[in-house]
């Protein structure tokens, strides 16, 4: 029997996949052990350490400039807004988005998807672009090769203990891991607002993780990735009338090459290449091509 290995995060839409209730003909899909997910995406791009794995949007165009031999599916397991992203103490100096301009911004990593995002969303909307604020990370990005742009420093230091003692302004974090430190609130007030005025405009929720392929087994089996990404998909849809209506979950996740993915994709791009995350211009539909030549589109 065929073997794939996959780097899986458990999702209600990828739990059928991981517990083996799904089947792909003649496959068994081995699931690694990592955890976090996010430990996963060095050795993807690195090493091809896995068959299938989740990969951060931004990683993946840094993968994709490197000509890193992975292929992107259409599949989108996780998104949200980054409005909420940005966090402060309660009891510390009150800031404004603008007020970041000149100031230390903590974030596990530059090349971290939210992150991105963030700094999307300061740019677009508060007018502060992402050379105007020095960002502190504890990680190198995942692909090698990447070089950060100088307003970029590394720390040994713990993020949320920096910020405490003062020396960042605020920091960048999933609202699940804010949620396990008293006192930590975002800095964007009025967050909840912002991120459906930004849906109501653009109409979609930026993604922060998609799945990707080893480009040679795309290549030599592309019957078999076009049954995995059936699997996948098909795990979305019997997920998604559990999620509620109009949710972030239910709004983010999504399969398929159409005109609102290639437009969140291409807005991660312009970001990108104005933070430095890139360097060229990347296509979107360049993301997604070998699965369409190879697997026979979405």
């Amino acid at each position: 029997m065929r073997h794939l290995t996959a780097a899986l995060r458990r999702y209600p839409h990828t739990a059928p996949l991981i517990e083996g209730t799904t089947h792909l003909d003649g496959c068994r899909v081995d699931i690694a052990d990592v955890d976090p997910i996010h430990q996963a995406f060095a050795p993807m791009v690195r090493h091809q350490r896995y068959d299938v794995s989740e990969l951060a949007l931004a990683t993946l165009l840094q993968a994709v400039e490197a000509e890193v031999p992975v292929a992107a599916l259409p599949v989108v397991t996780v998104g949200n807004f980054p409005h909420r992203s940005l966090y402060t103490f309660r009891d510390g100096p009150r800031l404004t988005p603008a007020d970041l301009r000149g100031r230390r911004v903590g974030v596990r990593a530059y090349s971290q998807t939210t992150g991105l995002w963030v700094r999307g969303v300061l740019s677009d909307s508060y007018g502060v672009p992402s050379r105007d604020v020095t960002w502190v990370t504890t990680e190198a990005p995942h692909v090698a090769a990447v070089r950060e742009p100088s307003n970029v420093e590394r720390t040994s230091a713990d993020l949320v203990e920096a910020l405490r003692g003062g020396h960042l302004a605020s920091i960048v974090l999933g609202a699940p891991f804010a949620s396990r430190v008293d006192g930590l609130v975002p800095l964007i007030e009025d967050w909840e607002t912002r991120q459906e005025s930004f849906y109501a405009e653009h109409g979609w929720v930026p993604a922060n993780h998609l799945i990707v392929v080893r480009r040679d087994l795309l290549r030599s089996e592309p019957g078999l990735v076009r049954e995995l990404y059936r699997a996948l998909t098909a795990g979305i849809d019997a997920a998604r009338p559990h999620a509620p209506a109009g949710s972030v979950r239910e709004r983010a996740v999504r399969y398929g090459v159409d005109d609102t993915l290639l437009a969140m994709v291409g807005a991660a791009v312009r970001h990108a290449r104005e933070q430095e995350i890139v360097r060229r211009d990347i296509d979107p539909a360049e993301l997604f091509a070998d699965f369409e030549k190879y697997a026979g589109g979405s």
